[in-house]
């Protein structure tokens, strides 16, 4: 018994590929939204089922074959970037990030670029400019744009502001684990 249970130990992947295998060819001709935003689809089904860095190696290889693609590669980036930040890859992680930001002009009111700021902070170690980027992006007053939003159904919708905020408050509260955790650390509703 114990030798039959040794060699399957031996013969079975140790690290699980195979749950992690791919059809490349079907994702590689998914159209953005269905790559990126469908939330049961694309690179999700791999993150979903728990490989992750596979899900940022695709990435990677779907933005190479589909070239720049401006805003939508930008998007992209991110993804890429916190999948890495996910699974430790911290240094690539922030290459993605800063690729991730937004026109200054474009962002000036949205606040983007300083939650990108504070993500980078949190992955350098750096609580002083993570706690200036928080402040920064508190400070944001509603776009009037968001006074009135609506959603996909016509009705409206409250939208929380500052976007992303929570994020930063959980890297704040969780300060000193992995970014994985911090991402997903509880922060109380104000």
């Amino acid at each position: 018994m114990i030798v039959a249970a040794l060699a399957l130990a031996v013969l079975s992947p140790a690290d699980g590929a195979t749950h992690c295998e791919y059809d490349r060819s079907a994702m590689l001709a998914l159209d953005l939204p269905a790559f990126d935003q469908d939330m049961s689809g694309g690179w999700r089904t791999l993150e979903t089922k728990g490989c992750v860095k596979e899900a940022a190696d695709l990435i990677q290889v779907w933005r190479k074959a589909h070239g720049s693609m401006g805003p939508a590669d930008t998007l992209l980036s991110w993804h890429e970037g916190q999948l890495r930040a996910d699974v430790g890859q911290y240094d690539e992680a922030i290459r993605l990030f800063q690729a991730g930001r937004h026109p200054a002009a474009d962002d000036a009111k949205w606040g983007w670029n300083l939650y990108v700021d504070g993500s980078i902070a949190f992955l350098r170690g750096d609580r002083r400019r993570l706690e200036a980027a928080r402040a920064q992006l508190s400070a944001l007053p509603r776009p009037a744009e968001l006074k009135d939003a609506v959603g996909p159904d016509g009705k409206p919708r409250t939208v929380r502001w500052p976007m992303n905020i929570r994020v930063l408050d959980g890297f704040l509260r969780c300060w000193g684990q992995s970014y994985k955790n911090a991402y997903r650390c509880p922060v109380p509703s104000s």
